[in-house]
């Protein structure tokens, strides 16, 4: 059975910094992309960032480059976002997503497994 558990999200001040990591379980981890979307309040889920299944294409929405960078570890399993700079628009819950064979889409509905999401909290 597929998991994907997402950790690190807290309350932070504006400014500050997280790390948020994606664990990956019951799949073949280095055949899939990973994405991060995050979902606020009474809007859309939004992509954030992803890499590719290979690990060299990256993609970013332009409301977090040069804050935010992803990385991801295949001997672990693991997807670190590395979130800094923050404001109190990045509070949102933050998914994590896996796309077999994916390029890091930003499409969420081409990802097939979801995590069950972790609350980031920017206070002003």
């Amino acid at each position: 059975q597929v998991q994907l558990i997402e950790s690190g999200g807290r309350l932070v001040q504006t400014g500050g910094r997280l790390r948020l990591v994606c664990e990956a379980s019951g799949l073949t981890f280095s055949s899939h992309a990973v994405g991060w979307f995050r979902q606020a309040p009474g809007k859309d889920r939004d992509f954030v960032a992803a890499v590719n299944w290979s690990g060299n294409r990256t993609d970013f929405d332009d409301s977090v480059k040069g804050r935010f960078t992803i990385s991801r570890d295949n001997a672990k399993n693991t997807v670190t976002l590395h979130m800094s700079k923050l404001k109190p628009e990045d509070t949102a819950v933050y998914y994590c997503a896996a796309d077999l064979w994916g390029t890091g889409t930003k499409d969420p509905s081409q990802y097939t497994h979801w995590g069950q999401g972790t609350q980031v909290t920017v206070s002003s």
